[in-house]
């Protein structure tokens, strides 16, 4: 575990005694990132993923990148010229074939940043940003900070598991709004994002799958 995340874990369990019997279940963040991406593959892969089990968006991936034997990742260039039909037979749907050419589009007009510009944005305008992008919401985006850029403030408290981890872990009768959660957890900044990867975790424990959740 890196010093980093071992701070957080100290500011987490400090300014939450819940949290921190979650930490302490759990044991030390595992959490990975994949720093080395372009936003606009992060974009593209987390697309492919939406609304999808892991191995769906996985054999989804596995037939694109198949198309471009010769490149890592195909370009946005490349990505553009590949008609719909092409796409719609590795998997995507009609929506998705449409949200990628987007991107891939916003490359181009340099609406989607490279890495290096990326680094020296704000989440606040990351979001802003990107979430003009069709087919592209904020989820999406925070998906893009936590994993690719490592941005370590990152609750995405639209998502079902981290609300519901939150849920648990205060004993509430229903998961809360992602206001309400926003409002709930400013004490956990500036390391949201480690607070998320152990409300992830929620349902592997015992105690939650005896509640048969």
């Amino acid at each position: 575990m890196t010093d980093a995340y071992q701070q957080a874990i100290y500011h987490l369990s400090a300014a939450d005694p819940d949290l921190a019997r979650l930490i302490e279940q759990v044991g030390p963040c595992l959490h990975e990132t994949k720093a080395a991406r372009e936003p606009y593959e992060a974009l593209v892969r987390a697309v492919a993923y939406q609304q999808l089990h892991v191995r769906a968006g996985d054999a989804m991936i596995a037939r694109l990148l198949a198309l471009f034997p010769e490149a890592a990742f195909p370009s946005a260039e490349q990505l553009l010229l590949t008609a719909p039909e092409t796409l719609r037979a590795c998997g995507f749907s009609g929506r998705k074939i449409e949200t990628i050419h987007g991107i891939a589009a916003g490359v181009a007009s340099g609406l989607v940043p490279s890495l290096q510009e990326a680094m020296t944005l704000s989440d606040a305008e990351l979001i802003a940003r990107l979430v003009s992008l069709r087919g592209i919401g904020r989820w999406t985006v925070e998906m893009l900070l936590i994993y690719t850029l490592e941005r370590m403030d990152i609750l995405p408290v639209d998502d079902f598991g981290v609300r519901e981890g939150y849920r648990f872990i205060k004993a509430l009768p229903r998961a809360p709004t992602p206001r309400e959660l926003l409002a709930a957890t400013q004490s956990w900044g500036p390391h949201r994002t480690v607070a998320a990867w152990y409300l992830w975790r929620v349902p592997a424990l015992p105690d939650y799958r005896k509640l048969g959740r």
